[in-house]
């Protein structure tokens, strides 16, 4: 499964998710070798992750 990485990889210290694909580092490290119903789990997660960050960050 493609990684959703978009080069930015920088990580916020609250959550830990990084700021460009809203992963944590091990999810980051471990993207090759997880299983696939654990990525699709991940990417499911990705979007949420994401749009909290956002909202934290306008507030």
């Amino acid at each position: 499964m493609k990684s959703p990485c978009i080069d930015i990889c920088k990580f916020d210290r609250r959550s830990g998710w990084c700021i460009g694909c809203g992963r944590t580092k091990d999810e980051c490290k471990s993207w090759k070798k997880a299983k696939k119903h654990k990525l699709k789990a991940i990417k499911a997660e990705l979007p949420g992750r994401l749009e909290k960050l956002e909202a934290r960050d306008r507030s």
